[in-house]
């Protein structure tokens, strides 16, 4: 993450586990155990050192670990727990957590009101990605959904909103679509991040235009580790990324060899 470091910068890790039960995935962190905590923490003091701001992804349930992150974002998107809550073609709850739009958004609610009083809802995120059919986790009225999430979560005063774009339906496939983010953008009243499939161009389009207040990228940063530098240099050019190595065991491939601009350019 160090690598990825640019003063001010704002980089959210992957999807942390937090419980025991909360892995889903092979390879995939945690901050639930003392050892992952203090694994943690010299990666998050070498963000500190170069001037950024480093929030930690959550994901399934339990507590926030105290481990020197800024903040923490909820991961209530693609499918994963607090999604299978929000959205109607999975959820079949019969209890207040089903059935009506308010009693499937409950659950996630309450979790962002249980992180909020521990860190502060100035130090809290949420990702949502109420257009994605993630896992068949679908809605049958994405628009609804999404705007309810956005008023109610202005009662929180949460840092920011990050939304996945209705084009990216499936996992790295991005396409035309009619849905928009503009009017969950401005419902919301925070900070809001829009995320999915954007270059340079469209991103500062995106930005200039009040669309979103943010732009997320996650593939060109995986494979430019300079990003920000190359966007900076309009002639640099983009290493491709090998979406092959995104998910592999080993360590170093697929994410500390990418190289960086040379020093001349």
């Amino acid at each position: 993450m160090q690598s990825r470091t640019t003063k001010g910068g704002l980089l959210i890790a992957e999807a942390t586990g937090i419980s025991d039960t909360a892995q889903g995935y092979k390879d995939t962190p945690g901050i639930c155990t003392k050892e992952q905590v203090e694994a943690w923490k010299p990666i998050v003091d070498g963000v500190h050192a170069k001037g950024g701001i480093f929030f930690c992804q959550i994901w399934h349930v339990g507590r926030v670990s105290n481990n020197r992150f800024d903040g923490v974002e909820i991961h209530g998107a693609h499918g994963y727990l607090i999604d299978q809550f929000l959205k109607d073609q999975v959820n079949d709850r019969t209890d207040k957590y089903g059935g009506s739009l308010e009693n499937r958004c409950r659950f996630a609610l309450e979790v962002v009101q249980a992180i909020a009083d521990e860190i502060g809802a100035d130090k809290v995120g949420i990702r949502l990605s109420p257009f994605a059919s993630y896992s068949e986790a679908a809605d049958s009225n994405p628009e609804a959904l999404a705007l309810f999430m956005a008023k109610v979560l202005n009662k929180f005063g949460i840092l920011y909103c990050h939304m996945v774009e209705p084009r990216m339906v499936k996992l790295g496939e991005k396409f035309e679509t009619p849905h928009s983010l503009r009017p969950i953008r401005d419902a919301f009243k925070g900070t809001f991040i829009a995320a999915g499939g954007y270059n340079k161009e469209d991103g500062n389009k995106a930005v200039s235009t009040g669309y979103t207040d943010l732009v997320a990228y996650g593939r060109l940063f995986l494979s430019n580790p300079d990003l920000p530098r190359r966007f900076e240099i309009d002639a640099a050019p983009l290493n491709k990324y090998n979406r092959e190595t995104f998910y592999i065991s080993d360590p170093v491939i697929g994410y500390t060899d990418y190289p960086f601009l040379t020093s001349d350019v």
